[in-house]
């Protein structure tokens, strides 16, 4: 991933232009009657038709104050931060980015601090984290729903049994059927270390990582959680697959319980019908404890370019995406959970068993906040537990050369 690093030459440029935004940001409404107002915004190619909506609301609600240009362009939240920071004065003018870029936008001086402190009362504790920079509010929290969770068919499991994975992997075994869970991906196999005492994160520069995992003293060390997968891999009832083959199993009657996502949820609900299961992560056993699986979480934030020709009607359209109504809206059109705090604890919420076992879930969630050094260690280290350890090497040599690479430059 490309990073950009703001020189104090930028920085000081960006302090005298952000100064003059400011100054516009204090016009009235008097002053923007029917001034010629353009906005751009970026936003996923998925949500072209929901924007479309938002947008036209929201230009019916501002009828007469100003005469509006508002377009949407596809682009990936993934790669906003990227694509914006390599053009700010060409970027969109409101876009929707994930959390994990929202430091790097900041310290570039990409987007201003949110004036508006009621919206941290009005979103959940977690999504105002997501998008603030320490207690700096930046970004409009837009989603909470970037995270996983356990889905089982209810034709197999009880509710008992699927608390912990002992017993979800004993009846899949007995049914000849599979839980699944992608071990290649190291954004999941954070859930068997991230409730043990063991760290991952950011170091201050906000580039390298800080890792504890190969930990060989304390209450759990890391030799447990590695031994503990291992005893996972050899039930007859685990694979290690990726997402799309998680699907595919689901749709074939070969995996009757597995972790992913609410991106998953449409697809699942039409294999397994009434008959579909949702829940936190269940436990696991690591030292002959039971330990709660983990999970990274995260948010879908709409920030304001810093640079906007119009930073107060880009303000108020960010405010306009993110507000009740059409927190509401996305999730009827798009299936996506709501961060803000009346529609998350709203009746069609409830009814989502997706969305409402990632709220679950979020109580043994942490905010994603790791450096690129820390996926593909982790991904080959979980990789060979997956595969039994075929070479047998030495489990806390392992995990001491996980450790050294994911904290390298």
């Amino acid at each position: 991933m490309k990073r950009k690093v703001c020189s104090l030459v930028l920085g000081m440029a960006s302090v005298a232009l952000l100064a003059g935004c400011k100054a516009d940001k204090e016009e009235n409404y008097a002053e923007t009657q029917q001034k010629k107002v353009e906005l751009t915004v970026w936003g996923a190619e998925e949500d072209e038709e929901l924007m479309g909506k938002v947008i036209q609301s929201f230009e019916e609600h501002y009828q007469g104050r100003a005469d509006f240009q508002i377009s949407f362009q596809a682009q990936s939240e993934s790669g906003c931060k990227d694509v914006l920071l390599n053009g700010l004065e060409e970027g969109a003018d409101v876009f929707t980015f994930a959390d994990d870029q929202l430091s790097s936008l900041a310290a570039a001086g990409a987007i201003d601090p949110v004036g508006k402190e009621e919206i941290k009362d009005s979103a959940l504790p977690a999504a105002v984290e997501a998008a603030s920079v320490g207690d700096t509010l930046y970004a409009y929290p837009l989603t909470a729903d970037n995270g996983y969770f356990l889905y089982y068919n209810k034709k197999y499991f009880s509710d008992k049994q699927v608390e912990t994975l002992d017993d979800i992997l004993k009846v899949a075994a007995a049914e000849n059927k599979l839980f699944v869970m992608d071990w290649s991906s190291a954004w999941y196999v954070y859930s068997f270390f991230g409730n043990t005492g063991l760290e991952i994160g950011l170091n201050d520069d906000g580039i390298t990582n800080y890792c504890t995992w190969n930990k060989s003293d304390g209450d759990i060390k890391g030799t447990d959680v590695a031994r503990a997968m291992l005893d996972i891999a050899g039930s007859r009832g685990f694979d290690s697959r990726t997402d799309e083959e998680f699907l595919s199993g689901v749709k074939d009657g070969s995996v009757i319980a597995g972790v992913s996502g609410v991106w998953n949820a449409v697809a699942i609900g039409e294999a397994w019908g009434k008959d579909m299961g949702a829940s936190k992560l269940p436990s696991y056993t690591c030292d002959g404890r039971q330990v709660q699986m983990a999970s990274f979480s995260g948010c879908k934030l709409i920030g304001v370019n810093a640079y906007s020709k119009h930073p107060v009607w880009a303000a108020r359209l960010a405010e306009w995406i993110t507000n009740e109504d059409n927190q509401t809206l996305r999730f009827e059109m798009r299936g996506q959970g709501p961060s803000d705090l009346k529609v998350a604890d709203s009746e069609e919420i409830r009814q989502s068993p997706a969305i409402a076992a990632l709220l679950e879930q979020s109580e043994y969630a942490q905010l994603q906040r790791v450096g690129g050094k820390f996926w593909d260690p982790v991904s080959e280290f979980a990789g060979n537990m997956a595969a039994g350890n075929p070479s047998g090497e030495s489990l806390q040599k392992q995990l001491d050369k996980m450790s050294e690479n994911v904290c390298g430059r």
